[in-house]
């Protein structure tokens, strides 16, 4: 679990609940643009010792803008020193921003975040006497015997008199919510799978100038290997039009049904292929 600092971003966008506090709907919505698209976010919540930030669930990682970093804190960098970016907070303390492999720089708070998981439970349980912190616990050991229910469904079977012999009562399971928080056993493959949305195509017509142009196609292939797996890759010279063919092998015979399977896209659109460049390997 890390937090990159990232000098392109101009907004902060969180995706992880466990690093925020405070999430709500926002007064207004945020459109973000980034390499994968364009995402809508409704949502803000606030980040210890920084403030309030952008949370989008649906993302895949955590990201403050160096730009608004630097108007709250002090922020170096020495490209000399294998340090990084060093944010020195208001509390003295100082936040380091390293490379990554990838030379990202990254602040890994996984430890800070499971502390701060036991401080809070800690910190809950002073405000209850020892019995009523018993009773929780037995309440929650319950809750875990019985498969799980949510709570309003274990108040429920509780009240009704559903579990012979229940030791527990309605205050002890909301005092076991409060100081463990929900069970999250009672949340796992029982949430609503989210709508997808409509995917609408679109087929254009090849416009005829495009045809009389570059009708006829000289195209440029090679072999070329992702994850140890072969593919006969081909690009047209002025359209740019890419293929990508799965091969199982190199034979002579297995490129060959590849390029043809290429040309035939080719023809059914209209072009015509007249040559064919590339190595050795496609000699034949």
């Amino acid at each position: 679990m890390c937090i990159l600092l990232d000098s392109q971003s101009t907004v902060d966008v969180f995706s992880n609940p466990r690093l925020l506090t405070n999430i709500r709907d926002a007064k207004r919505s945020l459109t973000l643009y980034c390499n994968s698209g364009k995402a809508i976010i409704n949502k803000k919540g606030d980040l210890k010792g920084y403030g309030t930030v952008w949370f989008y669930p649906d993302g895949i990682v955590n990201i403050l803008s160096l730009g608004n970093v630097k108007k709250k804190h002090r922020v170096t960098y020495d490209s000399s020193r294998d340090e990084g970016f060093l944010v020195f907070k208001a509390d003295g303390t100082v936040r380091e921003f390293r490379p990554s492999k990838k030379v990202l720089f990254f602040s890994d708070v996984k430890n800070e975040v499971e502390h701060a998981f036991v401080d809070t439970v800690e910190n809950n349980k002073t405000k209850y006497t020892v019995k009523e912190y018993s009773d929780a616990v037995r309440a929650r050991s319950l809750q875990n015997i019985i498969g799980m229910p949510n709570t309003q469904d274990y108040i429920r079977y509780v009240e009704r008199n559903m579990i012979p012999n229940c030791p527990i009562n309605k205050a002890d399971i909301l005092r076991a919510d409060d100081i463990f928080g929900t069970n999250i056993g009672s949340l796992q493959g029982k949430t609503v799978r989210k709508k997808s949305k409509r995917i609408i195509t679109t087929i254009h017509e090849l416009p005829t100038e495009i045809i009389k142009r570059h009708g006829n196609v000289t195209i440029e292939a090679d072999v070329m290997y992702v994850n140890g797996i072969p593919f006969v890759v081909t690009m047209s010279r002025h359209i740019h039009f890419c293929t990508a063919e799965l091969i199982k092998n190199e034979k002579s015979a297995t490129i060959a049904t590849a390029i043809k399977q290429v040309l035939q896209i080719y023809h059914r659109r209209g072009f015509k292929v007249n040559f064919l460049l590339g190595d050795g390997q496609f000699e034949h």
